[in-house]
């Protein structure tokens, strides 16, 4: 029996989910949501692999494997004139996506403090107060 798959969790959905290239007849090339944030958390934001699998809750060698067929896709997409679709996955929105600065990996939120206290575990909490621990199945 296989094992099942755990959703990862990411910060908001991307806005623009179509990339387009001038060839009209080109084939696509589709990333999921999570492969998506990956390669947001790693290249835009900073977040080294240890802590993007923090951020999104899964193991560091998911994260690389998630990396690593986006970093292939994108490659497609950009050698190929490809168009590119952002979509599906197994994902889970951040039940703090309102307040979420995408660095919680990090724990070093200027805007809501995290990583301010010992505990901190990148869950949204008011500035002055200890992290509210909460387990994620």
């Amino acid at each position: 029996m296989a094992r099942p798959r755990k959703h990862k969790r990411i910060c908001s959905v991307p806005e623009i989910k179509d990339f387009n290239t001038n060839n009209k007849k080109a084939d696509t090339v589709d990333i999921t949501v999570e492969e998506y944030e990956a390669v947001r958390l790693i290249d835009y934001v900073g977040l080294t692999q240890q802590e993007c699998a923090k951020q999104m809750q899964v193991a560091r060698s998911t994260i690389t494997a998630i990396y690593d067929s986006a970093r292939y896709k994108i490659s497609d997409f950009i050698v190929n004139s490809k168009q590119l679709k952002v979509d599906g996955g197994d994902f889970e929105l951040c039940p703090n996506a309102k307040h979420c600065c995408g660095q919680c990996g990090k724990n070093r939120c200027g805007r809501c403090k995290h990583g301010t206290c010992d505990r901190c575990i990148g869950i949204f909490h008011e500035p002055g107060r200890e992290c509210f621990v909460v387990q994620y199945n």
